[in-house]
């Protein structure tokens, strides 16, 4: 017990030396789980996601659009309807 707390405190000693392996073991651990097969599925399904929900706001944006024009050009001709109405009295 005592010389493993010995070992303990020598490795402690040397914190950098710790901390440098910690950071090559998390950057070989990260690159092995992002080239997984796993995580490729489920990005690609994420993104294929991502694309459907674009798809859905471009065309909720296209219809607002084309409603709002529709308003404009029905404000416009009830404008001019009483414009004409006014000049034929």
């Amino acid at each position: 017990m005592v010389s493993e707390i010995k070992h303990f405190e020598k490795l402690f000693e040397h914190k950098h030396a710790l901390i440098f392996a910690g950071g090559v073991a998390t950057a070989i651990i990260g690159c092995k789980l992002l080239k997984s097969q796993t995580v490729k599925d489920s990005c690609t399904k994420g993104m294929a996601k991502v694309l459907a929900a674009k798809k859905d706001a471009e065309e909720c944006f296209q219809d607002m659009r084309e409603n709002a024009e529709d308003i404009v050009v029905d404000a416009n001709s009830e404008v001019k309807k009483e414009i004409y109405i006014d000049g034929d009295e």
